[in-house]
């Protein structure tokens, strides 16, 4: 088992894991590293605090998107689902954003150009980065995407 499965096994961060996510989101949010290491911040479902989450942001088509490398069962999925899609981004700035879920037939592309930025996520995610479309698009599913939106209101 790789060291990065072993992190998340079961799906979920262990320990050390948690202590780690702490540290890279405190760095991403700072604005230090490349512009696709962001931090989101989402209120948390049962404790109501903001909890900090670092991500890896992926363009595609000139829009951003947030990619669950651990599937529906992420924290922050769920946090974000009981928020209503509202969040804050940070990336040097914090800007107040929507997260909407991007349908299945929409999601391959996305998850293999995700994972051509992402190196920690390849692991999770049972397709190769080089592998064809048609791969992804058996595994979109069970990957949620979602598309970020500046929040107006």
């Amino acid at each position: 088992m790789s060291l990065k499965r072993w992190l998340y096994r079961g799906g979920r961060p262990n320990a050390i894991a948690k202590v780690i996510n702490k540290g890279w989101a405190s760095f991403h949010s700072l604005g230090l590293f490349p512009n696709y290491m962001v931090t989101l911040e989402v209120m948390g479902r049962r404790s109501g605090k903001l909890i900090s989450f670092p991500l890896a942001m992926v363009v595609v088509d000139g829009e951003r998107h947030l990619v669950s490398m651990l599937g529906e069962e992420a924290n922050w999925v769920r946090n974000l689902k009981a928020a209503g899609g509202k969040a804050n981004l940070r990336h040097g700035i914090s800007e107040k954003v929507l997260l909407e879920e991007v349908e299945v037939n929409q999601r391959a592309k996305i998850i293999k150009a995700y994972l051509q930025i992402a190196p920690g996520a390849r692991p999770h995610i049972p397709v190769d980065k080089d592998t064809s479309i048609v791969e992804f698009e058996k595994i979109a599913s069970k990957i949620p995407v979602y598309k970020v939106s500046i929040n107006k209101l």
